[in-house]
């Protein structure tokens, strides 16, 4: 791991431990010391990666309680043995998906993102794989994350232009275009491939 790297994970370390003090701790002083580690694990992240200090706070510092690993869904929707991509504002390609929402499941969540990216009504059936987002994604985050990936069987709809993305399309495995990587790799693409093809899948995990 490079030197940067470690630098990270010492500010994520400290950020968990200053949250989890902030929220269980009772003497005030303890508190008050949980703040500050919390706040310097801020400053270290945003002098390791440049990002604005305030920004880092908004992403970093803004949860309570015992923290987390964040549960992020991707759907594989295949129609004639391709997949379904959606092209977002950059340009680039990925599988539906996003943050699972408070109030709904991981499946509820993974077809909503499904239905808002791509206009489409599906299922989420089986879980292909359930990924630990930093062995698998770059950049690394400075927080956790837990990526779960749905096999899907398409209902109905059609696409519609939204504020997330532009276009959808089926694609072969061999003629992927190019992809948001920081949410799905090629390998991570064919896995899913793999899924739709297997008589019999059993669920990867990390």
């Amino acid at each position: 791991m490079d030197k940067k790297g470690k630098w990270l994970d010492w500010a994520v370390e400290l950020q968990a431990m200053a949250q989890a003090g902030l929220y269980y701790g009772k003497d005030p002083f303890d508190r008050e010391r949980c703040a500050r580690i919390r706040e310097i694990a801020a400053e270290m992240l945003a002098l390791q990666s440049e990002i604005p200090l305030e920004k880092v706070r908004d992403l970093f510092c803004c949860e309570t309680g015992y923290q987390t690993p964040k549960i992020d869904t991707r759907a594989a929707v295949f129609q004639d043995g391709k997949i379904l991509l959606v092209r977002e504002r950059n340009g680039k390609w990925s599988l539906p998906g996003g943050w699972v929402d408070v109030g709904l499941s991981v499946k509820e969540s993974a077809e909503k993102e499904v239905r808002e990216e791509a206009g489409l009504e599906v299922s989420a059936g089986l879980v292909i794989a359930v990924q630990d987002r930093e062995k698998h994604n770059q950049p690394r985050y400075a927080w956790k994350v837990c990526k779960i990936f749905f096999l899907c069987t398409l209902i109905g709809g059609s696409f519609q232009e939204n504020i997330e993305t532009t276009e959808s399309r089926y694609f072969g495995l061999e003629e992927l275009p190019s992809l948001a990587e920081e949410k799905n790799t090629a390998e991570q693409v064919a896995m899913c491939f793999q899924a739709s093809r297997a008589e019999h899948w059993t669920t990867l995990f990390d």
